[in-house]
């Protein structure tokens, strides 16, 4: 029941404040407020921007035919003039090797070297051997030959007559000399 009797009184407020209304014709309407937005946003319409017009559709100009192509004849040259190969460096020749010395005392050779200086005119025997080859035990085939060479000088004697002699000493040691080996200047 409380229900209807707070509708009730509801109502009631209600039509009073609408006789009021009415029975006061000199009362101003209310107006709404100046700055309050309308009920309703305005519409408002995008800028209209014209298409711009299609550009002509203009075909591309057509050319004449082309010519056809011949390939050119070959051009022949002349031959070439062979110049002579100019002649190639000359090989430099290797320097001379230092100067060959004796590895050992030629005082220990001297003995051996009369030896050879009384087989001039007998020939090569044992003593020779005995004599030289052990004083050139340790040497090496060049280096006797050389050594043999220094004693001969040495000694002051020919070396023409008794190097050929002591080349062949030096064979019956058991030493190669060097084909053809001459004794440095």
């Amino acid at each position: 029941m409380t229900g209807k009797y707070s509708l009730l009184i509801l109502l009631l407020l209600n039509l009073g404040a609408l006789l009021t209304c009415l029975a006061c014709p000199e009362c101003p309407l209310p107006t709404p407020p100046p700055n309050c937005p309308p009920k309703h946003p305005p519409i408002v319409k995008p800028p209209f921007h014209p298409k711009p017009p299609k550009p002509p559709v203009v075909k591309p100009p057509t050319l004449p035919p082309k010519p056809p192509v011949y390939p050119s004849p070959p051009v022949l040259k002349p031959p070439p003039v062979e110049t002579p190969c100019p002649p190639p460096p000359p090989v430099p020749y290797p320097p001379p090797p230092a100067k060959q010395t004796c590895p050992i005392d030629t005082l220990k050779l001297g003995a051996c070297v009369d030896v050879l200086g009384g087989l001039v005119h007998i020939g090569i025997g044992s003593s020779a051997k005995d004599t030289c080859c052990p004083v050139l035990q340790g040497l090496l085939d060049l280096d006797a030959a050389i050594c043999l060479c220094t004693a001969i000088k040495a000694k002051f004697l020919n070396i023409n007559v008794l190097l050929p002699i002591g080349l062949q000493v030096l064979v019956d040691c058991g030493k190669t000399p060097p084909p053809g080996f001459q004794c440095p200047a």
